[in-house]
């Protein structure tokens, strides 16, 4: 343990000072580029503040005549003479008056020249000529400043700071190798997806003891795929592979490998099982493999391209001629429906391990895990209860609500989180943020609250609906009010007579303005869309129309470079097209008609609701309990701050989404 603790502490060391030298390069290198630019200038300037001419050899003959050379160095035939008074010259930059010095490049000397400087009586001396390094440095200056601008450019171009072989690492592959002295993510930090865990397991136990498997003549997937919608936690259980491996793991995101330069990918394709190869048994893990896995053959300009390339590397990597070596390759995707067919196939990704959305248990060890971080109050916590009230949430989501209730017990000041904290922190992620700054009047209140109400006595009212957790016309995101149903069981299928109250709850809002005030507003207009896309899909895709009957209509081009559904293949005549449209209205009309008949029913019950939303603006299931059995809400404080806001249209969750995954219970 001491020689691993010393051998890690060395390693460190040695990681410093290589970070220090690197950095003390580089500043090295700013201040020598200064220096030398300041050095330039300098001599720059000093060249045009010099006072020495170059003069013509009749001007000489005058000077000479006139006796106002005063000394000289002869240097190679070069005559450097000083004049005993300043002179006033016409120079190529102008006349000047302050020549004190000039030069001359005379043809030979003799000595007939020489007794001409002793008869006027020139002080001269004849001089070797020396190396000028100051000049031919100067003169280099500039294209050393040019090289190196251009040389530090390119560094910065190719993302850095690799020195200078990094100009030719253009196909070396980004992965960043785990070792075991970083922070480690295990398993007990993964909760809600079992399944997965013991698929993964079964890999990990291959790589840390082969040959149990080997004596059987089993052999270990070559690849698993971990599939799943956003935020159910496909990266962290690829952390989790890495901190309970104890091999090798090679991370990187399927973006890395595409870049501007053709044949880029495809090198560091080979790059990377090149290095994985040499410490083998490892693990290889590409996030987002979409990115460079998309079918091929559907790209826009031809199918020889750099993605393509790309793919066809890994293909051959990963299940080629030479694969005899112990390298297995995980990847996570929530688009699996674009990769190539070729990925998909046995002897490259054998599984695809499904990650789905947790249940009520998974949901549960979830918060248990990410609440351990955090101080709570575990006398006024109840988990079981937030893990109920949040189905079809995934692992984010879960996460964002203790983290918004740690912020709002904060806020607060606080000394640890109890449950107000995470009812609010639920609704805020839930429904929204709470529209303070708005300012609703009394008629549009008023309206917000028979419109809630009419929603969640329907929905209270209809047979097998979920039940109502909470209604509250407090604005929140982009709804002036919402009502909440929660499930009491886990759906996975939806039967027709539940759909059918679930467009009889969306249309309630509508029968209520229109049997109370006998008139439409624009609140109803979300509800509409949603009930319209639902009962759409009712009849196209579900079989759900006695009159058309079980059969889907219209098939969507997901082509896997413009989006999904961009294109819709019709593929049926008008008078079917007519006969969909018919059919979807007048399943919207008996819903409507539906709501209209439970409301008629309970006027009583509907007015005594808005009453209580006008009066205390959120009402939970147990006072939605007192008002069945006509009992008066009492309340020593509000549960939630009372806000107001201006007019808006209510936004609602999209149902026929909800329906084809899990209800939220937003409406």
């Amino acid at each position: 343990m001491e020689q691993n603790k010393k051998s890690k502490d060395n390693k460190k060391k040695k990681e410093k000072l290589e970070f220090q030298w690197k950095k003390a390069g580089k500043t090295s290198f700013i201040w020598i580029t200064i220096i030398l630019v300041t050095v330039y200038f300098s001599s720059v300037l000093s060249e045009n503040r010099n006072n020495e001419v170059e003069v013509e050899y009749t001007e000489y003959k005058n000077y000479l005549s006139e006796g106002a050379i005063k000394s000289a160095i002869i240097i190679n035939k070069t005559f450097y003479g000083e004049f005993k008074t300043k002179q006033t010259i016409d120079t190529p930059l102008g006349i000047r008056d302050d020549i004190t010095k000039f030069r001359l490049s005379m043809p030979f000397i003799d000595r007939e020249i020489i007794e001409t400087w002793d008869a006027a009586g020139i002080l001269y001396t004849f001089q070797e000529k020396s190396i000028d390094w100051t000049g031919y440095f100067l003169n280099m200056l500039p294209w050393i400043i040019l090289i190196g601008f251009w040389f530090f450019m390119l560094r910065r171009m190719q993302g850095g700071a690799g020195g200078m072989g990094n100009i030719f690492k253009f196909g070396k592959s980004k992965a960043s190798l785990w070792t075991s002295d970083q922070p480690r993510v295990t398993f007990k930090d993964v909760a809600g997806c079992d399944e997965a865990k013991e698929e993964l397991m079964e890999v990990i136990e291959y790589l840390k003891s082969p040959k149990r498997f080997q004596k059987l003549g089993a052999k270990v997937p070559k690849g698993a795929l971990l599939v799943g919608q956003p935020g159910t936690g496909k990266t962290l259980m690829a952390r989790a592979v890495a901190g309970e491996a104890g091999v090798p793991f090679y991370s990187l995101s399927g973006a890395d490998f595409v870049e501007m330069f053709v044949g880029v990918g495809a090198s560091r394709v080979r790059d990377l099982f090149e290095q994985a190869k040499k410490s083998t048994p490892c693990i290889i893990f590409i996030d987002e493999l979409d990115a460079v896995g998309r079918q091929r053959g559907a790209g826009i300009g031809g199918g020889h391209d750099e993605r393509e390339q790309t793919l066809n590397a890994l293909l051959v990597e990963m299940d080629g001629f030479d694969n005899n070596y112990n390298i297995i390759v995980i990847a996570a995707t929530n688009r699996p429906d674009v990769l190539d067919t070729a990925l998909l196939r046995p002897g490259r990704f054998d599984r695809q391990i499904i990650v789905d959305a947790p249940d009520i248990k998974g949901r549960l060890g979830i918060l248990q895990v990410h609440t351990k971080k955090v101080v709570l109050n575990k006398r006024k916590i109840d988990l079981k209860a937030i893990a109920k009230g949040t189905p079809g949430m995934v692992g984010a989501d879960l996460a964002n609500i203790v983290n918004e209730a740690a912020l709002l017990a904060a806020r607060a000041k606080k000394k640890s989180i109890d449950m107000d904290d995470f009812e609010e922190a639920k609704d805020k992620v839930m429904m929204g943020v709470q529209r303070r700054s708005m300012v609703l009047t009394d008629d549009e209140k008023e309206t917000t609250a028979y419109h809630e109400a009419g929603h969640a006595i329907v929905a209270i009212k209809t047979e097998g609906a979920d039940p109502v957790h909470k209604v509250t016309i407090i604005p929140r995101g982009r709804a002036l009010g919402v009502t909440m149903q929660l499930p009491m069981d886990e759906k996975h299928g939806y039967s027709k007579p539940y759909v059918d109250g679930r467009l009889a709850i969306l249309m309630g809002g509508r029968a209520a303005e229109m049997l109370i005030f006998d008139k439409m507003t624009t609140g109803a207009g979300n509800d509409i869309e949603q009930a319209t896309k639902i009962a759409r899909k009712m009849v196209t895709e579900w079989g759900m129309s006695d009159t058309l009957g079980p059969m889907t209509f219209g098939k969507n081009n997901d082509e896997v470079f413009l989006g999904r559904d961009i294109q819709s293949q019709r593929d049926y005549s008008e008078v079917t097209a007519r006969m969909i449209d018919e059919e979807i209205a007048k399943i919207i009309r008996i819903a409507q008609k539906k709501s209209e008949k439970i409301l008629y029913d309970n006027k009583e019950l509907l007015h005594a609701m808005a009453s209580s939303l006008l009066k205390h603006e959120t009402i939970d299931s147990k006072d939605i309990q007192k008002i069945l059995d006509g009992k008066t809400i009492v309340r020593r404080k509000p549960s939630l701050k009372s806000s107001k806001s201006a007019n808006g249209k209510i936004n609602k969750t999209s149902l026929a989404d909800s329906i084809e995954k899990k209800p939220n219970g937003k409406l």
